[in-house]
């Protein structure tokens, strides 16, 4: 007799329009429902996380720095949509982000509160990257990069020049106190500061998420891989690649927004091109194409350029020469080495580092069933006399 296994027999599943039927949830779900729970719970928490943190979770010091490391989480985000899944290697994305800190800032204080301030300077930031991809979309590959490059240089030395006088020149526009919600405005208590960039990395991730597997999203991926056959297949590239680009650029002007708030101020190196490189770098350390790779990339990049720094006065390495000291308490030089690492050895970044762990762990289990195994087709349910009967 052929043994049979309980788990493969099915059995017909009544499937009327009139009744629900419940769905599982995935894995993936599961782990970043608990992921947002976690993040949720750390103000409450007073652990001290020596070295990566200067004090307790609950403490302002470390709420701030992970404050801006959710930001960093969600613009990586924004950026891994433009570059990582419609191949677009902007070199212009710190435009939008500065222009969303900028335009709130203004908006605040021209009288407005910082919600309705916010609001309308994400869709104007957005309408003027639009306009600006537009423009750049027109040209492709390293062309599109020096042209959006371009862009971002030459909003950057506005603000420097600030001929207009409103922008505060090379030191910055502080930020408009009196618009800020009184939650929002405590320098001692950022609990809610801090939740609400938890709450833009999570809103961030999720519109991604739902883009990226839209039928839009398949065909950003599409064009990515190869966009000629996806022109010969009737499809205008064009439209869908400014799509994501103006998508991309809602999201990073929203975190602009959120920006403001955290550093308590605009400042002309939010639109510097560096900044436009370093979001290259979060992207790549993360996982190119892959959001959560994207959105851990921006979080460990925001914690390490503000720790890095910190560390060579708070005597974790008095014990090196001076000349390690020093070096590891430069962010650039310690992510640039990261950065070089990861593409010669990881080129797909942490995502890869963990896909490949997790198919050793599969090709590791024990198979359930052995080679006699009889396994039944999906859509031809059989009962167990009628397998005794043929067999």
């Amino acid at each position: 007799m052929i043994p049979l296994s309980s788990t493969q027999t099915r059995l017909p599943v009544d499937r009327s329009p009139g009744k629900l039927h419940p769905r599982r949830i995935s894995v993936g779900a599961r782990v970043g429902l608990t992921v947002i729970l976690v993040l949720a719970a750390l103000p409450m928490l007073d652990v001290p996380i020596p070295i990566l943190l200067p004090g307790q979770l609950s403490s302002s010091g470390s709420l701030l720095i992970l404050s801006i490391g959710l930001v960093f989480a969600g613009v990586a985000i924004s950026f891994d949509v433009v570059f990582g899944y419609t191949g677009l290697l902007s070199a212009g994305h710190a435009l939008v982000f500065a222009l969303g800190i900028y335009a709130t800032n203004l908006l605040m204080h021209a009288g407005l509160g910082y919600f309705s301030a916010a609001a309308l300077a994400i869709a104007l930031s957005g309408l003027v990257n639009t306009a600006l991809g537009a423009i750049a979309l027109r040209v492709k590959a390293v062309a599109f990069t020096m042209v959006t490059l371009a862009f971002g240089e030459a909003f950057y030395i506005l603000l420097l020049v600030d001929p207009a006088g409103i922008f505060g020149g090379e030191e910055g526009l502080p930020v408009a106190f009196e618009q800020i919600p009184d939650l929002l405005a405590s320098a001692r208590d950022v609990r809610w500061l801090y939740w609400l960039s938890l709450a833009f990395a999570v809103v961030a991730y999720l519109l991604a998420w739902m883009a990226t597997r839209s039928r839009c999203g398949q065909v950003w991926q599409a064009i990515r891989e190869n966009e000629d056959r996806v022109e010969s297949l009737g499809l205008f590239s064009y439209s869908y690649k400014l799509v994501a680009y103006a998508f991309g650029g809602v999201i990073a002007a929203a975190g602009g927004a959120v920006y403001l708030l955290v550093a308590r101020g605009a400042n002309p190196s939010s639109a510097s091109v560096h900044f436009s490189l370093a979001l290259i770098v979060m992207v790549v350390l993360g996982g190119r194409g892959r959001i959560w790779g994207a959105a851990i990339g921006g979080l460990i990049y925001g914690i390490l350029t503000l720790r890095l720094p910190e560390l060579s006065t708070s005597g974790v390495l008095d014990g090196l020469p001076e000349w390690a000291s020093r070096t590891v308490s430069e962010p650039l030089v310690v992510l640039g080495f990261l950065f070089i690492l990861i593409v010669l050895f990881f080129p797909d970044g942490i995502v890869g580092l963990v896909d490949r762990a997790n198919s050793r762990l599969r090709t590791m289990r024990p198979r359930s069933m052995n080679e006699n195994t009889l396994i039944l087709p999906p859509d031809e349910p059989i009962g167990v006399d009628e397998i005794r009967t043929k067999h």
